[in-house]
């Protein structure tokens, strides 16, 4: 669950509204799409989820969390309970799959015999199975992703944020994964994911937000760009 309540973020002592006024609501397992021209306040939108940025005004919550009143030194716990997913995998590139995945879990101090058993459930979600031992450059740009998903979801988290996940793929490894985001939506994870991928909003269909110069302009259920809106 996410809830905005008249978010407003400003930067440079005021001058910059990068987001205006916001209010929204976005519900357990649904997947939506952000977008919007560059500079649009996408950007923003997302740090504000993931608490790298924090609302000038108004409220954000999180899965019951209040993100508007957490403490700094609460903020690395919160993350724990998303997932995060960027354009750029930011893969560890030193480590294995097996143990990019596991990094998340050794960090919190989960024991060996439960890290083993979840990397592996995990990469069989993904389709990596064979892949354990491989290293980053070993792997396709598509599987490299798959990985940084692997890696997001390793806490079971309740809400998923894809930044441009398929924004460096090919068309056939954008639409695995898709087809894996959509997956993972119907076992009750929250979607949130940017793109500019105009042909990936209109075949794979869900609600669509759109926001222009810091406000919502569009929010559409059914999904797809509205041909009256600007061509970015």
């Amino acid at each position: 669950m996410i809830k905005f309540t008249n978010v407003t973020k400003m930067y440079r002592k005021g001058r910059v509204h990068a987001l205006n006024n916001v209010s929204l609501f976005i519900g357990k397992g649904e997947f939506v799409y952000i977008i919007g021209p560059t500079g649009a306040g996408k950007s923003t939108f997302i740090k504000l989820l993931y608490r790298e940025e924090k609302a000038t005004s108004g409220e954000v919550e999180v899965n019951g969390t209040n993100l508007s009143k957490i403490r700094n030194s609460r903020v690395p716990y919160y993350r724990r309970k998303i997932g995060v997913v960027f354009q750029d995998y930011k893969l560890l590139p030193k480590k294995t799959v097996f143990e990019n995945i596991a990094f998340a879990l050794e960090v919190i101090g989960k024991s060996p015999r439960v890290i083993r058993k979840q990397v592996l459930t995990i990469l069989q979600l993904v389709g990596l199975e064979d892949k354990a031992k491989a290293f980053p450059h070993e792997l396709s740009g598509g599987q490299q992703q798959r990985v940084a998903i692997a890696r997001a979801l390793i806490n079971n988290p309740g809400v998923m944020i894809a930044d441009e996940p398929t924004g460096n793929l090919d068309p056939e490894s954008s639409k695995e994964i898709m087809k894996l985001l959509e997956e993972i939506s119907k076992r009750g994870t929250t979607i949130v994911m940017v793109t500019h991928d105009r042909q990936m909003v209109n075949t794979y269909k869900h609600r669509t937000i759109t926001i222009e110069s810091g406000f919502i302009s569009n929010d559409t259920m059914g999904g797809g760009y509205n041909d009256n809106l600007q061509t970015w």
